[in-house]
């Protein structure tokens, strides 16, 4: 029986329904599958009210198998014919396995709906181009603009070396980020935390600076019930190895990955003993002021593989990142009390309003978590 033609001008509701389904399938696989996309793959069998979904799949764990592959084995025969829906340009060249591209032609699908091209120059645009060879039908930009937000990790990757950098701050009603000597203090609440701990499942790896490790002693982990597999690498920026073997991120390294990054002149002894403790420890060159060259940082972690990056780190980590322009996202969380001008500044150096009221940066999201403010701002 001949397979049933798809309608290929389908109309903007339907393609942005199944879209959706698509994108929501990609955030699944959200600080899994680094150092490839996560992307979301439905396969919509023609019908009435929009047709049927016979297939459905999302990057696996490190990256394989990808979405469309698992979509097509799912769907098997009742590809044909259908209509693919998928957040990222199907691959069209070989690596660990074939392109998806050509297994999409093979199955016989008629139609691949986009929501965005890949820009990583192995394919950019290659994979649109060879299914339309091959008769495909390609619409390309529906849901282009959360596509574009799951894959920003990925983008900045493949066109820039470095991973999408996310600050997470947590003030007070004032705009502090701690009591004064460093004394830590919570500032937000139950439900603010539970959200961070999303935040850091959806997320390739946490970075604090070593002063955070000293004054806090953070385990960095995701403990949310069911998601404690989800916790991603954490990242010390440590000049001179100053990291407490004895402390918590070392004495679970070997559980939980954890990276330091010193300066090449640090010492060889301390890193000698974390590393016998179960931590990496990677070096670059000093800045200009004696620190760790942040480019330089960046461009080793997106060689490790980190293409969604978590910064944890206190007010200097902060400052620095968002005076070298390395800031990609801000999620600011605000709490209901005020801790008084004695407290530590957000961002050393710098009032809270260098960042929030910065031109390269717009507010994309306000809302209340609990009783704290989260706002949200977003590269421009």
């Amino acid at each position: 029986m001949a397979a049933l033609t798809p309608d290929v001008h389908a109309s903007a509701s339907e393609d942005a329904r199944w879209m959706a389904v698509a994108l929501a399938l990609a955030r699944r696989g959200l600080g899994t599958t680094a150092p490839n996309p996560s992307v979301g793959a439905v396969l919509v069998a023609p019908g009435p009210d929009g047709g049927r979904m016979v297939g459905r799949g999302w990057t696996g764990v490190g990256g394989r198998p990808h979405g469309e592959t698992v979509a097509l084995a799912q769907a098997g025969d009742a590809a044909r014919g259908a209509t693919l829906y998928v957040t990222l340009e199907p691959c069209s060249h070989f690596g660990r396995t074939p392109p998806c591209v050509e297994a999409v032609v093979a199955a016989g699908v008629a139609r691949v709906v986009l929501a965005m091209t890949d820009p990583d120059p192995r394919v950019d645009g290659r994979g649109v181009a060879r299914l339309q060879a091959a008769g495909v039908a390609v619409t390309v930009g529906v849901g282009a603009r959360e596509a574009a937000r799951i894959n920003a990790g990925h983008v900045l990757r493949v066109t820039q070396g470095r991973p999408h950098v996310t600050l997470k701050l947590a003030v007070s009603a004032d705009g502090k980020a701690g009591l004064a000597g460093r004394r830590p203090v919570a500032i937000t609440g139950e439900a603010s935390r539970a959200r961070v701990h999303l935040m850091r499942a959806e997320a390739d790896a946490i970075l604090v600076g070593v002063g955070t490790v000293l004054a806090d002693d953070p385990e960095l982990t995701c403990r949310l019930p069911g998601m404690e597999g989800r916790s991603p690498v954490r990242i010390v920026l440590d000049t001179t190895l100053r990291t407490p073997p004895s402390s918590r991120l070392v004495a679970t390294a070997r559980d939980v990955p954890v990276w330091i990054v010193a300066a090449t002149d640090a010492s060889e002894e301390a890193e000698r003993v974390l590393r016998a403790a179960g931590a990496e420890v990677m070096r670059v060159d000093r800045d200009e002021q004696g620190g760790l060259s942040l480019r330089p940082v960046l461009k080793l972690l997106a060689l490790g593989g980190v293409t969604r990056l978590m910064v944890e780190g206190g007010p200097t980590v902060a400052a620095a990142l968002f005076r070298d322009d390395l800031v990609d996202e801000a999620t600011i969380l605000t709490g209901p009390a005020t801790l008084g001008p004695d407290a530590i500044d957000a961002l050393a150096g710098l009032p809270l309003t260098a960042l929030t009221a910065d031109t390269r940066l717009k507010l994309t999201s306000d809302t209340r978590v609990g009783d704290d403010r989260w706002a949200t701002y977003e590269r421009r």
